[in-house]
């Protein structure tokens, strides 16, 4: 590979790391905000910005939707969300780092933690059709990609 495309391929995976630890952090605080909010708050807030539109119009398909979800958010679903937003985020964080220091480790654990969230994350969308998780699964395969990239390059540097 020529040294110019090393270059851009490196400056590519730094932005890709840096906005999956961005992604990471806001994963971690809506985890923490999970657990300390009550789902009476939750169903207050969604209400109140919902409101509005629903008095404009009451069959808003996305209004409708979301506070008819919080009206249904169960303290058992809400501790899962928690967790795993908290967890999730957890995972993505310690692998950054890693990968931002340099740790040898944490190419081929951050390829095997990304492939296993993409796996979940395709399991989920065959329920959800959300396109919110069809993107972020191409994003995590682009950001796998580029792991793949640095990794290679990096024990091409070890070697030589």
């Amino acid at each position: 590979m020529k040294r110019a495309d090393e270059h851009r391929i490196h400056q590519l995976f730094e932005v890709s790391v840096w906005l999956k630890g961005a992604h990471a952090l806001i994963e971690c605080v809506g985890g923490i905000l999970l657990y300390v909010v009550t789902t009476g708050t939750i169903a207050s807030w969604v209400n109140m910005f919902t409101q509005e539109e629903l008095i404009e119009d009451p069959n808003d398909f996305i209004a409708s939707h979301l506070s008819q979800m919080a009206a249904e958010f169960s303290v058992a679903s809400k501790q899962f969300y928690a967790f795993y937003l908290l967890s999730h985020g957890a995972i993505k964080l310690l692998l950054v780092v890693g990968l931002l220091r340099g740790k040898l480790w944490s190419y081929p654990a951050s390829l095997a933690a990304l492939g296993a969230f993409m796996v979940y994350q395709l399991y989920r969308y065959s329920y959800t059709h959300s396109p919110g998780l069809l993107a972020l699964t191409v994003f995590d395969a682009i950001v796998m990609w580029l792991i793949w990239q640095e990794w290679k390059a990096v024990r091409r540097h070890m070697a030589g």
